[in-house]
């Protein structure tokens, strides 16, 4: 009888080793698990992103993080600057982010498709759309005064610190497929 117990004795150690290697895997499994769902949340779904520059002053300070929200208009390409599919638009007001001269910008949806873009020269150049008045500098207005309108497919994107943003008043229209995300908070 003794050596019966032996026996099982001896076998109860090797579990403990055994198990103590199934603990390990376990946890490493477990640990890439992690990982994994954890790039696929910031790639596709939401990112922390570290804001610099003063376009967005005062709603958005220099140095501070922002939440966006990378699935509010679409599937992002990963690592590109486009959406793979589309199921929604941005609407005046929302703070969206994009690429622009391969940088990620931050600004504020003034006007969507076939929202009306009026212009005045009195004294100032001055754009209004959705009941804001938006300031133009001069050059600002050559580029936009043949617009009547935002074209399909597009969106009027503007820094809140007028003076200092380099945004659509610039550079035109956004498409609204290479609009990345939405941003949720700071």
């Amino acid at each position: 009888m003794d050596d019966s117990m032996d026996i099982v004795g001896e076998n109860c150690n090797a579990g403990e080793k055994n198990g103590g290697s199934w603990k390990i895997a376990h946890f490493c499994f477990v640990l890439c698990v992690g990982v994994f769902i954890g790039v696929l949340l910031k790639l596709f779904v939401v990112d922390l992103l570290h804001v610099s520059g003063r376009s967005k002053l005062p709603s958005i300070k220099d140095g501070e993080t922002i939440v966006v929200n990378k699935l509010r208009y679409g599937l992002v390409e990963p690592y590109g600057d486009s959406l793979l599919i589309q199921w929604g638009t941005p609407a005046p007001g929302d703070v969206v982010i994009y690429l622009y001269d391969n940088k990620i910008v931050v600004k504020r949806c003034v006007a969507v498709a076939g929202d009306l873009l009026e212009y005045s020269i009195n004294p100032l150049y001055t754009l209004k759309t959705n009941g804001e008045d938006i300031p133009l500098t001069e050059i600002q207005y050559q580029n936009l005064k043949d617009s009547k309108s935002v074209p399909d497919g597009y969106i009027l994107a503007v820094g809140d610190n007028y003076e200092e943003s380099v945004d659509s008043r610039i550079y035109g229209f956004v498409s609204t497929k290479n609009i990345l995300g939405k941003v949720l908070c700071k």
